[in-house]
């Protein structure tokens, strides 16, 4: 029978972080899930249990011949690569410029069309395949490297955060199929830090503290433990003050009846396929919006038109901030009244830039600095990073060398920095442990009370929602493979 069997092993990555674990056995057809804060090591533990890195003593024995690790650092490593080959010369002869097709991405490793064809049927994705991966929404990247994963047939899959970006049905059916997978005879192992994710067919849970790989219980026994931990911690949280904001005001207040956004028969399509149709909608000073919808139905495309990044924005009958779109507006015109975080802007964060650096890039919206910041501003972006447990000695280390989830804090941050007059917040939460949600939760509601913030949020978890949302945008599929958008007011 297969087996995964470590003992005492330390595992270095880097020249100053180090992971330990003191005792774990995983046998073939076992389900375990390993959950950490950020910044606790999750992804190292993953790339550890998948043999890619380095073992610096212990026993490590491994009979597993083909394990296969998904996480959100592959998923910005692919996107980055599509990225730089669509500004350079790296197609090849008769390759689309548009980058690879979806039913390409999953055939990447294992050509198997007959199998590709029938993992997009069970993930929903069959009217993707030809489209250019590049293209579509972050919970429909997540279900392509999925069926990418599955397509080499692994006997251990180590799944690291896979349900983040998926919406509810799709979630839903992600557990169904990997129970399925699971009663089959598959290993998997879940590196995740919601514990309200893990699957109910998983038994053992162990937790990774700082590095340190606690040894695996009973699922009961470490969720009645870890409860007891968060009520502690979540009880110093009422203290929390917000830094204050950057003076003087720079963006000048807009009079009080003057509508923040308001786009008219909105429509948005690529090639043939109409992402939003005839969408009227307002958002009028005092409202703050809920976004909801199925990945793919048109939430990130409405709010690229709200950014200024997306150029049908200009075709469309479409006013922000009482500018009207195409009248001689700059993109600065628009930015400068918005904090927003996303996970496209992850992903899109590419320049090497310090945690600092990328902190202060919010109060001149740009993806790298290129402006000099004031003293005071260096100050407030230090007291922002304090309260998400970066030391402003840490400061000058490199974004990308944080874990995924502390990058995440790091460009919410980013977003709240400048107090912006519209925070735009899409699936912000998202790779954050229960923690640091219930940390940015606060920080929203926070500046949300002070009555200069109005905010537009998207999420597949319903929990997720701050108490302010007053409106909803529902996107709802129509029955002709398209969506219509259903609003109420709450």
């Amino acid at each position: 029978m297969k087996i995964l069997h470590i003992s005492q092993c330390t595992f270095h990555r880097g020249e100053h972080w180090s992971l330990h674990i003191d005792t774990l056995h995983l046998t073939a057809g076992e389900s375990i899930a390993l959950v950490g804060t950020n910044g606790s090591g999750k992804s190292s533990l993953a790339l550890a249990l998948q043999g890619e890195l380095p073992k610096a003593k212990g026993t490590f024995e491994n009979h597993f011949t083909s394990p296969t690790r998904l996480s959100f650092e592959q998923l910005s490593a692919f996107v980055n690569q599509e990225w730089q080959r669509n500004n350079s010369d790296l197609f090849s002869e008769g390759e689309n410029s548009d980058g690879k097709l979806t039913r390409d991405v999953i055939q990447e490793a294992h050509q198997d069309s007959a199998r590709c064809e029938a993992l997009a049927e069970r993930f929903g994705i069959t009217s993707l395949l030809n489209r250019p991966f590049k293209v579509l929404s972050t919970g429909e990247t997540r279900k392509t490297l999925l069926c990418q994963a599955l397509m080499g047939e692994p006997d251990l899959l180590i799944l690291d955060e896979p349900f983040d970006g998926l919406d509810v049905e799709s979630r839903a059916a992600l557990q169904q199929l990997l129970l399925a997978l699971q009663q089959q005879g598959l290993t998997l192992v879940f590196v995740i830090n919601r514990f309200e994710d893990i699957p109910p067919f998983v038994d053992r849970v162990g937790l990774l503290i700082e590095g340190d790989l606690q040894p695996l219980a009973a699922r009961e026994q470490v969720l009645a433990d870890n409860v007891v931990a968060q009520l502690h911690h979540l009880e110093q949280l009422s203290a929390i003050q917000l830094p204050e904001r950057d003076t003087p005001v720079t963006v000048p207040a807009q009079p009080s009846s003057t509508p923040l956004i308001r786009l008219v028969s909105g429509r948005v399509s690529w090639d043939d396929n109409v992402i939003i149709n005839n969408l009227t909608w307002q958002v009028n000073p005092g409202e703050h919006w809920q976004i909801t919808g199925p990945n793919g139905a048109g939430k990130s495309t409405l709010l690229s038109l709200v950014t200024g990044d997306h150029p049908q924005g200009y075709s469309n009958d479409l006013t922000l901030f009482g500018i009207r779109r195409g009248s001689g507006e700059t993109l600065w015109d628009i930015k400068k009244h918005i904090g927003y975080v996303s996970s496209s802007l992850h992903l899109e964060y590419r320049v090497s830039a310090s945690v600092r650096t990328v902190v202060l890039s919010g109060y001149f919206d740009s993806i790298g600095l290129y402006q000099v910041p004031g003293d005071r501003q260096q100050a407030l972006a230090d007291q922002w990073l304090a309260l998400i447990g970066i030391a402003a000695d840490q400061a000058h280390l490199p974004f990308h060398d944080l874990s995924w989830g502390q990058q995440r804090l790091v460009l919410i941050v980013r977003a709240l920095v400048k107090h912006p007059q519209l925070l735009i917040l899409d699936e912000p939460l998202q790779g954050l442990d229960a923690l640091n949600r219930q940390l940015i939760k606060q920080f929203v509601s926070m500046l949300i009370d002070q009555g200069t913030t109005q905010l537009l949020f998207v999420s597949h978890h319903a929990e997720d929602a701050p108490r302010c949302i007053t409106h909803r945008l529902r996107f709802v599929a129509n029955g002709r493979g398209g969506y219509d958008t259903l609003q109420d007011s709450l």
